[in-house]
């Protein structure tokens, strides 16, 4: 998986907004969020990386990765 080309992310001091410039539209990432996608990204198991920065049980990191991978895909922003 990987961001559209249209896409730039940038760090914020609380998050990560992601610009799309294709619809001008922002999306800001909350640092989970942003740890999550920086996983993805990076192809590593972004739900245990969540575990071992968050106190998170795995089912809950799992379903978190896989809600916000689906919101990504469904704004256009990745593509596999």
């Amino acid at each position: 998986m990987r961001l559209r080309t249209e896409v730039v992310a940038v760090d914020t001091e609380d998050a990560r907004v992601l610009l799309d410039e294709r619809t001008g539209r922002y999306f800001q990432l909350n640092r989970p969020g942003a740890l999550i996608l920086d996983a993805v990204l990076a192809d590593e198991d972004a739900a245990q990386r969540l575990t071992e920065v968050y106190a998170v049980d795995p089912e809950r990191a799992a379903a978190d990765v896989a809600d916000l991978l689906e919101r990504l895909r469904a704004a256009g922003l990745v593509v596999t």
